[in-house]
């Protein structure tokens, strides 16, 4: 069954056209090539307008784990801290799913 590692994002005010433009035209095609993921999907919360959610989809638990603690990901850290300089918070989470009908 598949596993998504899942990142989410505390955005300003003022800052989510510059963000969403951003992660859209560079970090999301970006992400998904190193990471070699299935598909990479990302939206904003319709609860709460400043929190961005992206999904990186992986075969399987193991592969979404290993990417969690890759040096590609520790790149795109580093980048995604170099452009938004402490501005944007986030977590990352990974999920493995269980069941789908």
């Amino acid at each position: 069954m598949t596993a998504y590692l899942m990142v989410r994002a505390e955005v300003p005010e003022g800052e989510r056209d510059n963000f969403d433009h951003w992660y859209e035209t560079e970090h999301l095609p970006d992400a998904k090539k190193a990471f070699k993921a299935l598909s990479a999907r990302r939206g904003w919360s319709t609860i709460d307008p400043l929190s961005h959610f992206a999904f990186y989809e992986f075969a399987d638990l193991d592969a979404a784990s290993t990417v969690s603690g890759s040096d590609e990901i520790k790149t795109l850290i580093a980048e995604f801290d170099r452009v938004w300089q402490g501005k944007v918070t986030r977590t990352r989470d990974v999920v493995d799913i269980l069941q789908s009908i």
